[in-house]
């Protein structure tokens, strides 16, 4: 829920004058504490609300007129969000900030951050790779014996479709300049639906079932 006027003087009593004033992380804990219930505020709303107030001796909201001029600060402000929070989406920045989601795309595009998405990839256990060394040599040695043998493989697919939404690829996002390789545990859920299909070379042909050790998946951002 966006702050109100009476959220973002509270914030100022927080912050404080003279020498009691706390940093902003301090203001962001406290807020915190004091409303459980509630998201908390990032640093980057605590500097913002401060530096109103010291530009214009308040905080109230100004009348919106137009489009918003991008000025460095709003920039900044969306660049600290980005650090603070790698995880967060255009709308959630755009609602914090108060600016339009195309604006906070363009400032994310001309810093160069990119929203990395997960990928999923096979988890290798340890006996993993002497299993594909066996698979390879007796695929060489079938098709010594047999040059037909590779075009009478049964190859085969598979998708897995979560019941609960696990692993939304399209929602998870990680925004940063640089690949961070993020990695996350990507377990086997009991409420799923599996679904096989296959693509034969011609169906005439004696077919070969090929069975690919089972490998146990993992999330990775790329």
């Amino acid at each position: 829920m966006p702050l109100n006027e009476r959220d973002r003087i509270e914030i100022l009593m927080m912050i404080g004058v003279g020498d009691r004033m706390r940093t902003q992380q301090e203001v962001c804990r406290l807020f915190h504490e004091m409303h459980p219930d509630r998201e908390p505020v990032s640093q980057s709303t605590v500097s913002r609300i401060e530096r109103k107030y010291r530009e214009l001796g308040h905080v109230r909201d100004a009348p919106r007129q137009g489009r918003p001029k991008i000025n460095e600060n709003v920039q900044q402000d969306v660049i600290l969000s980005a650090l603070e929070n790698p995880h967060c989406t255009v709308r959630q920045v755009s609602r914090d900030l108060n600016i339009g989601k195309s604006s906070v795309s363009n400032i994310f595009k001309k810093v160069k951050y990119h929203p990395y998405r997960v990928r999923l990839i096979h988890e290798l256990a340890e006996d993993d790779f002497d299993r594909r060394t066996e698979f390879c040599e007796y695929m060489m040695d079938h098709n010594n014996q047999n040059n037909g043998f590779i075009a009478n493989i049964l190859f085969s697919d598979e998708a897995t479709f979560f019941l609960n939404g696990h692993v939304n690829r399209q929602n998870t996002r990680y925004w940063s300049q640089e690949n961070p390789h993020w990695m996350q545990i990507h377990t086997q859920h009991p409420q799923k639906v599996n679904v096989w299909a296959v693509l034969p070379n011609d169906l005439s042909d004696s077919l070969y079932h090929v069975k690919i050790p089972a490998q146990r998946p993992a999330v990775q951002i790329i």
